[in-house]
């Protein structure tokens, strides 16, 4: 890679239904604009909840399929290609870089659609090299922290970084009798998502790490890590000049934050 003068920003975004890869709503016109007002990056590293491995591994191949990682929705969204290339260099020169880290590459994987559903919207020319890295469920949060920490310098190269996931993230709570009002969030789900923002604000990172020690809302909240994993990368990659925003910040659904961060 060749560096660049310009330190890309770093994102995380609430992905919520895969339908928004499709629908034309709030959220996807958000993701759109971000594609038209951020830096044009060279290439892209999406850190999706919907990958989780033994171990840290990293797409390495030439044309990464579209992977329709869910069940029981519309055949037009089981349509949907997203043709993006890969960068075998990059995933290379990041297992190379970053040795101490033990990252593998991988063949099989693709982009599942806690990256295409997002990407896609915000690059519909699929003309951005995109790579995705794995979450290992063996390491704890501080331990992915620390390992993302590792990655900041890849901003200075051109790099975008995106973590995609959500803030609160219950599917066995969802309000589906709530499921067409946009905006309904139970009082706990709400009051998660406030608590989670107050910290990044206050850099808090340190209390985001321990998240299960944040009380019972937190708890219900995030009854698994892997959705608000993604969000510690995107803190762990933010510098202390770095300014932050929110975006798409709504609860939907009783128990699903859409709720998204840039850093820049």
């Amino acid at each position: 890679m060749n560096s660049s003068n310009l330190s890309m920003p770093v994102l995380f975004v609430g992905h919520g239904s895969p339908m928004y890869a499709i629908e034309d709503n709030e959220f996807s016109q958000s993701w759109r604009k971000l594609g038209e007002t951020l830096p044009l990056p060279k290439a892209i590293i999406c850190i999706s909840a919907h990958w989780e491995t033994r171990g840290t591994q990293i797409t390495a191949m030439q044309q990464p399929p579209t992977i329709h990682d869910f069940g029981g929705f519309p055949r037009e969204l089981y349509e949907v290609q997203y043709s993006a290339p890969g960068s075998p260099e990059l995933a290379s020169e990041i297992i190379d870089s970053f040795a101490d880290a033990h990252i593998h590459s991988d063949q099989k994987w693709g982009l599942d659609h806690g990256a295409w559903s997002v990407i896609r919207r915000m690059y519909p020319q699929a003309n951005i090299p995109v790579i995705q890295l794995s979450l290992d469920y063996h390491k704890s949060p501080k331990e992915h922290y620390e390992f993302a920490r590792e990655l900041t310098s890849l901003r200075d190269k051109g790099v975008l970084i995106i973590g995609s996931g959500n803030i609160v993230h219950n599917l066995s709570k969802v309000a589906w009798d709530k499921a067409d009002d946009e905006e309904y969030g139970h009082d706990w789900a709400v009051e998660a998502n406030d608590k989670i923002k107050k910290l990044i604000i206050n850099n808090g990172h340190k209390e985001l790490i321990d998240y299960n020690l944040l009380g019972k809302d937190v708890q219900l909240a995030v009854p698994t890590p892997e959705h608000f994993l993604p969000l510690l990368y995107t803190l762990a990659i933010k510098r202390e000049s770095d300014k932050l925003s929110f975006f798409n910040d709504k609860t939907v659904m009783g128990s699903l934050s859409m709720t998204s961060l840039l850093i820049q």
